[in-house]
């Protein structure tokens, strides 16, 4: 058996391959280098054959974050990125990737705040606020907000709501890092006001709500009201997660940042990537003094966004409807006529199957919607998942669901050729 070292094409003859030479036109030469000894690697191991060798250096130039159609039903899909951009946040993003005056007053051409047309925007939308302030994500903006007004002194925070996000990510473990002691009070599934209240001292700074955004506790609970907690004469931080501007009429349960500040909380802390349906980002909204005492904390330097976010940002406060707005409230008869048309369209395996889509990303735990899916053979999610582009359905009782609510009516002719292809290759 031939020495598998003798079988990995040289260096020098991969880079003047001709395909491979065009790829060194648009890509840096040391990246494809290093496409190259991985390819090697591949060959000594036997995981990758000689010939293929020029193949698969070519197809590691594809987009490192290419485009997905997302068909599982989960509105706002963490592993997807979450909300996905409008036309006008995406054309944002293109003017902003050239040369912008982020930190710029072209008026008197010198230096002026960060991207004010963001914080005039947010605080178009949530009246409420006094003051607003940007942060690079959600848990930035809780790990900011905490730092300034509590570092040093106590902050009260119900057992209930030290929550474990994606990850392992837990809450208790972010709010060490800022300096502030935690008072714990209450149990896991109630916590009162009185709770709180008799934990108050002088070395209280805060009270932090937190709101348990990707699970809910049912059966014996309690827990204290904003307004009762805002009476008790400590600012309240509350953190509402999914990014809520205001009251949503599908969505009664989940806490929006205008009433929240409305009864009384003094900031209010959220994702911008969520149900805002923006980039991802994290908002801080309320109190002038204490949303100006976060952005002068040298914290806030190391928290703060791009100016990428900042226009992907600025430019979805302004649209009068979102992606996931628009997935949110679909019509169930739209859903059904696109799922019976693209079924009609399909060999004999597909079908129509009603199914039920939720919003996802830590927002309305337990909140479901009416669908509608096109069903296929179970082995076709794999194929699908393979295609260009991809296409990430969901698996159930045997049946790969192809859920429409979270698949744009734009996308429906993609969609087809995808579900074509791969039922072709079954």
């Amino acid at each position: 058996m031939p020495d598998a070292r003798s079988q990995v094409p040289r260096t020098d003859r991969i880079l003047t391959h001709p395909a491979v030479a065009a790829l060194l036109e648009d890509t840096h030469r040391d990246v494809v280098r290093q496409w190259v000894r991985d390819a090697q690697e591949l060959v000594r191991t036997g995981r990758l054959a000689p010939d293929d060798v020029v193949p698969w250096v070519l197809g590691q130039a594809a987009p490192p974050l290419p485009r997905v159609i997302n068909a599982t039903g989960v509105i706002v899909h963490t592993n997807l990125g979450r909300a996905p951009l409008g036309t006008a946040a995406r054309e944002a993003l293109t003017q902003a990737a050239r040369t912008t005056p982020v930190e710029l007053d072209l008026g008197t051409g010198r230096r002026g705040p960060r991207a004010p047309e963001v914080v005039r925007s947010l605080l178009a939308r949530v009246p409420a606020a006094e003051a607003a302030h940007v942060t690079g994500n959600g848990a930035a903006a809780v790990l900011l907000a905490v730092t300034a007004v509590a570092a040093g002194r106590e902050v009260i925070v119900s057992r209930g709501e030290l929550v474990e996000i994606g990850d392992g990510f837990r809450l208790p473990a972010l709010l060490e890092t800022t300096g502030a002691r935690l008072r714990e009070v209450g149990t896991t599934n109630r916590t009162t006001t009185a709770d709180y209240a008799s934990a108050i001292t002088p070395e209280t700074a805060a009270i932090l709500k937190v709101h348990p955004s990707n699970f809910t506790v049912s059966g014996f609970t309690s827990s204290a009201d904003i307004r009762d907690l805002s009476a008790l004469g400590v600012p309240v931080i509350a953190d509402i997660g999914s990014g809520l501007l205001a009251p949503h009429a599908l969505l009664p349960d989940e806490p929006d940042a205008t009433t929240t500040l409305t009864h009384g909380a003094a900031v209010v802390t959220c994702s911008g990537d969520k149900l805002l349906g923006g980039p991802q980002a994290g908002l801080l909204l309320g109190r002038a003094d204490l949303v100006q005492r976060a952005r002068r904390h040298p914290l806030a330097r190391a928290l703060r966004p791009g100016k990428l976010t900042l226009a992907a940002l600025a430019a979805t406060l302004r649209a009068a409807s979102t992606p996931v707005e628009q997935m949110l409230t679909a019509d169930p008869t739209d859903l059904r006529e696109r799922a019976e048309s693209i079924v009609g369209s399909l060999p004999a395996g597909a079908s129509v199957r009603p199914t039920t889509s939720v919003v996802g990303g830590g927002g309305a735990p337990g909140v479901t919607m009416a669908s509608t899916a096109v069903a296929l053979p179970e082995h076709v999610a794999q194929l699908l998942r393979d295609g260009e582009p991809p296409v990430l359905a969901r698996v159930t009782e045997g049946r790969c669901v192809v859920d429409l609510r979270t698949v744009a009516p734009s996308e429906d002719a993609t969609l087809l050729t995808a579900l074509r292809s791969a039922m072709a290759k079954a």
